[in-house]
């Protein structure tokens, strides 16, 4: 298998994005696969290069990134050394971010005959299927999505972030982060962004559009993202497929760090309804 991690896709007045690449140099036709990480995550985080490996050998080309605000840099893309960048994150840039990739991958792979640049798949966990199903509405390229443990709502994450009057003169709220115990900054622009695209962040009127087959998995013992929200993506999409992974919890009971050379009995099981999907 061919491995390809940290490369760095620069843009014109944007922050540059990391990206990793697992595919085969033999097999033949292999999909893409597009992986968008979640809030306070990394492409690094916990068992994803488990994952990828595990979806690439089965016969896909997958493609994992940084979101550009998520609070790594290009010398240090796991954890949050740079909480600047991370308090000017939003979701338009996570869309705006998540098109790059996807026309990077296009070009960077048009002339690999053994990659499909035709046939995108978008796996998003957690905020990053919220904005893996907003861009599967309105990118043309996208054939097919999965949502691991997805959000269903922006707008009440936006507005429970913290008091919008004092957030508003503050400038600034801070969220801790339990793991690494930073007190991770959102800049008052996030709400601002957020009231500005509200139409274009409603992720169940994107989900509503959708044409192409969708997956949503979800662990029966989230307790980050309810099992509800997962019913509601599939209520409003009947066409889609819902499967629950009975007594997952949220990262389908896998941590940061990850140790072990297995992947965990359930993110196992997400793999393999991925590839069953996917094929």
């Amino acid at each position: 298998m061919t491995i390809e991690t940290n490369i760095i896709l620069k843009r014109h007045e944007k922050k540059p994005i990391l990206i990793d690449c697992f595919y085969s140099e033999e097999k033949t036709k292999q999909p893409i696969v597009i992986f968008c990480h979640g809030y306070k995550g990394f492409k690094d985080w916990g068992a994803w290069d488990l994952m990828a490996q595990q979806i690439a050998e089965a016969g896909f080309c997958f493609i994992k990134f940084n979101f550009s605000h998520n609070g790594g840099t290009m010398e240090n893309p796991i954890d949050f050394p740079d909480l600047e960048a991370f308090g000017h994150n939003n979701y338009t840039k996570e869309l705006d971010d998540l098109e790059a990739v996807i026309h990077w991958t296009q070009t960077h792979f048009e002339t690999h005959s053994n990659i499909n640049t035709k046939d995108i798949c978008l796996i998003g966990h957690s905020r990053g299927g919220g904005i893996s199903i907003l861009k599967a509405s309105e990118n043309r390229s996208v054939t097919k999505l999965i949502t691991l443990a997805s959000v269903s709502d922006f707008g009440s994450r936006t507005s429970t972030i913290g008091d919008l009057k004092t957030w508003k003169e503050t400038g600034v709220k801070h969220v801790l982060n339990g793991r690494t115990k930073q007190h991770m900054p959102h800049y008052y622009q996030f709400y601002e962004d957020f009231k500005a695209n509200e139409n274009r962040l409603n992720i169940e009127s994107a989900e509503k559009r959708l044409s192409i087959p969708h997956l949503i998995i979800h662990g029966s013992k989230d307790t980050s993202i309810a099992l509800s929200e997962a019913e509601a993506l599939h209520r409003w999409n009947p066409k889609s497929e819902l499967k629950i992974i009975e007594n997952a919890d949220h990262v389908f009971n896998t941590k940061h760090p990850w140790t072990k050379n297995e992947l965990s009995d359930e993110l196992n099981l997400v793999v393999k309804e991925v590839v069953r999907f996917m094929k």
